[in-house]
């Protein structure tokens, strides 16, 4: 030890006045392989990004130079350490949830123990480069922290008088703070100006802002917006709110079915189930592998209903919550956290609180922690009479979570036959939740080379709640309900698995990045009506898209719920629909367009539809920005509770 604190103290006597440089460098690598592993399109770390990067870490760490050389050090070492857990945190984050955490996500933060499972499956044996520096930054700062001062080395005390001394490390730290806050303000004024115009105004995705301030940046700015917004609290100013009521009238007109259709109230009082799939994805109906059938069940259900198999999920970190919002309310997710989280006691006009007002009764199943996503309150302010979580259900199939989707449904059932008619129950299933762990005697299908993997997991729990679904429809139909109901089953989002050479397994051949876009974001859509009418494959629609389709057919007008989603089924042929997505992307039928990562709509990819061919981004030019505008007067409806000043208007 005495070696060791001999030899440190030599080394880093040499290198006095080196310790914040280096301390820069060592995270300016980890910020380039964090950034090497997110991999978003248009985005690579520049010279531009170096230097904002930089001067982002100058501004967390000039303070340091006020300190001691030995407080400095050892200051430098826990600054370390806390920014390397925030960007691996991120990391894991991003891998899941393709975006970036915010200050909203961590009021989420009381849910992370529920995904203990899902956390781990998402960790990585290469993350280790990125404490690779830790043994001895830890081993020196201990040194440091229990070493006695020396006579010697770094720890020598100069006879400089104590003031020159203290005016010497604050005028060293004023040149570093003015430095460093130049190499940020400069790059991203002029990015501003230029290519990432409107950026800072209308936020539809976090990892854009990322692209222009870096990652320790991007939190900083969000922590700013955060408390800016929860200081200055106010009213939308009037001709703002002018805008967005013209904007909603204009976007009635273009998606709005008429009143004399003849869908229109064809099935009015009829009861409405409504069951959320948890990460059942569109890519595995009527498909087989090793000559097993994954989804037998809604294969035969796709024949009888209307079926959706281009629909799409709009949700985005919200992810669970954010789809039951989408289905229900008919409004974008926000971009940050969710709204079940962040405003849950708003003014909402959703499906369950416009049915309740309209004869019907309300429930919702859901077989987890009544506090989960702040559900409690939220199903209270959506407008549900019941709310059946974990507390309401006997555990005699535990399986994942909770008790398992086939007994859920069971004890749903019973709960419904005493409901008054008509009713809405709205399910939420779990058992095919990440990271898909089903244990061995559920585990049905010979897989083969995709047997023991997440995704070859994920098949056999899809199709264990394709059995399940197959047991809850004998059911309704034993209790007398499956022949007066609407039955309607849709998946949430995605299966969170990033790694594609499975699903090219599964699916017999290379995948496109288009191909791999579309999957992630389809998931079914069927709708199984009470006579077996219209039953046939339909195109496009996505999540906000429900709630309208069910007033429809239930004959209920929907002037001021103020819904952005367009009916799916009517009898006389809408205007084509636009899908729109979080981070600005957006589906026509002819039409697919991703954004880049910089925001700059030319930026972007444009395919054309079905063919998948890459086309001049021009062409989706117009449409991009009305998606963007639908973000942004969703946004302000929910952040500044629109929805009794547009009533009254």
């Amino acid at each position: 030890m005495v070696w060791f604190a001999a030899r440190n103290a030599s080394v880093l006597g040499r290198l006095r006045g080196a310790e914040l440089p280096f301390f820069i460098l060592l995270l300016l690598i980890k910020l380039a392989l964090f950034d090497h592993a997110i991999h978003v399109r248009n985005m690579r770390m520049g010279p531009d990004d170096v230097i904002v990067a930089a001067g982002t870490l100058g501004l967390l760490s000039f303070w340091t130079l006020w300190l001691s050389q030995r407080a400095r050090i050892l200051a430098l070492i826990i600054l370390h350490l806390l920014l390397t857990c925030i960007l691996y945190a991120d990391l894991i984050y991003f891998r899941y949830f393709q975006d970036l955490i915010s200050i909203p996500v961590l009021m989420q933060a009381g849910q992370i123990g529920a995904l203990g499972e899902s956390i781990g499956s998402l960790l990585q044996a290469r993350d280790i480069w990125l404490f690779a520096d830790w043994p001895l930054l830890i081993t020196l700062g201990i040194w440091l922290l229990l070493g006695r001062q020396s006579s010697r080395g770094i720890l020598v005390q100069t006879p400089q008088p104590l003031l020159h001394k203290a005016l010497l490390r604050v005028s060293l730290s004023l040149i570093v703070f003015a430095l460093s806050l130049a190499l940020v303000f400069v790059p991203i004024q002029i990015a501003k100006r230029t290519w990432a115009q409107g950026l800072f105004v209308g936020i539809w995705w976090n990892v854009s802002l990322y692209n222009v301030t870096g990652l320790f940046g991007f939190h900083g700015y969000d922590a700013y917006q955060y408390v800016k917004q929860e200081l200055s609290k106010s009213e939308l100013p009037e001709n703002q709110l002018a805008e967005t009521s013209q904007w909603l009238k204009e976007h009635r007109l273009r998606t709005a079915a008429s009143m004399d259709d003849a869908l229109f109230g064809a099935y009015k009082e009829h009861n409405v189930i409504m069951v959320q799939a948890e990460a059942i994805q569109s890519f595995m109906i009527g498909r087989t592998y090793n000559g097993q059938t994954i989804t037998p069940f809604l294969n035969e259900l796709t024949q009888a209903s209307a079926y959706f198999p281009d629909f799409y999920h709009q949700t985005a970190q919200g992810r669970t919550s954010d789809a039951d919002f989408a289905a229900q309310c008919s409004m974008q997710p926000l971009p940050t956290g969710s709204v079940f989280i962040r405003y849950a006691q708003q003014d909402y006009s959703c499906l369950p609180g416009v049915l309740r007002d309209n004869g019907f009764s309300t429930s919702v199943y859901h077989a987890y922690d009544g506090g989960f996503w702040n559900r409690n309150v939220m199903y209270h302010t959506m407008g549900y009479d019941t709310y059946y979580n974990r507390n309401d259900f006997l555990v005699d199939e535990p399986l994942g979570w909770s008790v398992g989707d086939r007994s859920f449904f069971r004890q749903s059932v019973q709960k419904m036959t005493a409901q008054r008619q008509p009713f809405y129950s709205f399910l939420i299933t779990l058992s095919s939740h990440h990271p898909y762990s089903l244990p061995a005697s559920y585990k049905t299908l010979d897989l083969g080379a995709l047997n023991g993997t997440m995704f070859g997991d994920y098949l056999q729990s899809v199709h264990y709640v394709d059995q399940a679904f197959r047991s809850f429809t004998d059911e309704l139909k034993t209790a007398g309900l499956w022949e007066n109901s609407i039955v309607v089953f849709y998946g949430d989002h995605d299966n969170s698995i990033r790694d594609w050479s499975p699903f090219e397994t599964f699916l017999g051949h290379s995948l496109s990045e288009l191909q791999r876009e579309r999957i992630q974001r389809q998931v079914p859509l069927l709708i199984h009506l009470p006579d077996g009418s219209l039953a046939g494959t339909y195109p496009g629609g996505g999540q906000l898209d429900l709630a309208p389709t069910l007033l429809h057919l239930l004959g209920i007008r929907t002037e001021e719920t103020f819904m952005l989603g367009a009916p799916l089924l009517t009898a006389q042929p809408l205007p084509e629909r636009t899908v729109v997505f979080r981070n600005g992307a957006f589906a026509t039928a002819d039409r697919y367009f991703i954004p880049a990562g910089d925001g700059v709509v030319e930026h972007g990819t444009c395919y054309s539809l079905p063919d998948g061919k890459t086309i001049d981004a021009t062409a989706c030019g117009e449409a991009a920005v009305q998606a963007r505008a639908q973000l942004t007067h969703s946004d302000r409806i929910i952040t500044h509770n629109l929805f009794p000043r547009l009533r009254e208007r």
